[in-house]
């Protein structure tokens, strides 16, 4: 329900905005959602962008950003190859890099949500969110600041802060998995797990079957249209993966519904 389709626009604009931009504009490497997000928000404000995303980035989030107007490019398979031609490209032309999570403006952006969250549900005593690189739930983090237990859900294919725990500190990690365009970059950023160390109590795992159930789930109960990524958190709850105690009330993010297979079975 997001412009472009996620949180990540929250923290494209906050970039844009105040950062100082090049001549060359901006680029931005992604699974799909925060590229979009980057051209969203660069064609609003007229800067130019450049987009490389894997070859993983489904056709959906490839056709949001070429909607927007921005150059984009298909490199490697993983989000860490597009992530080294972003930087290439960055350093060959002098566009500012806008990381899609381990960047300060980033993060301050992605925990917006986390205070139009509060306002609208001031009294949870748990907020669940899926795990990618960890802008979202570090922006989220600092923003409850240990008011709220944040719960961190990541699928068990593509567990990058969950080994960055286990390791006490970034690690690579498998990137895999029916999420993997959105939550699996492999390592969880340096900015962001101080934060997440600090604030978040804990990580849960879940399937790609479970993830799957809570897409349909959501779409059967309530007509959300939400990517593998956006389900991951709901289906910690759906599945049990995490139990709540009697009477907590848990706050469960979805957000992304750029996917092509949803979208086709909504419209039949």
């Amino acid at each position: 329900m997001q412009y472009a389709g996620s949180f990540k626009t929250r923290g494209a604009f906050t970039n844009l905005l105040f950062r100082d931009i090049p001549k060359a504009g901006v680029v931005a490497a992604s699974g799909g959602n925060h590229g979009a997000a980057v051209a969203y928000a660069a064609m609003r404000l007229g800067v130019p962008a450049t987009i490389f995303v894997p070859k993983i980035s489904s056709p959906a989030k490839i056709d949001r950003i070429r909607s927007y107007g921005a150059r984009f490019e298909i490199r490697g398979d993983l989000y860490a190859d597009a992530l080294a031609a972003s930087q290439e490209f960055m350093h060959e032309t002098g566009a500012l890099p806008i990381h899609a999570f381990d960047q300060a403006e980033t993060i301050h952006g992605q925990g917006t949500l986390a205070l139009e969250l509060e306002q609208q549900a001031p009294n949870l005593d748990t907020v669940l969110v899926g795990v990618g690189g960890g802008g979202l739930i570090s922006g989220i983090a600092a923003w409850y600041g240990g008011r709220t237990r944040i719960v961190g859900v990541e699928p068990r294919k593509a567990p990058t802060l969950t080994r960055a725990f286990e390791a006490g500190k970034p690690v690579d990690a498998e990137a895999g998995g029916i999420a993997a365009d959105s939550l699996a970059p492999r390592r969880i950023g340096e900015l962001v797990f101080p934060i997440t160390r600090q604030y978040v109590e804990r990580v849960v795992l879940v399937e790609d079957e479970m993830i799957e159930r809570a897409q349909q789930r959501l779409w059967d109960d309530l007509r959300l249209v939400a990517e593998p990524g956006g389900s991951a958190a709901f289906a910690a709850l759906l599945s049990g993966v995490y139990t709540p105690s009697s009477g907590e009330r848990v706050g469960v993010v979805v957000s992304g519904g750029n996917t092509v297979v949803t979208l086709r079975a909504a419209q039949q």
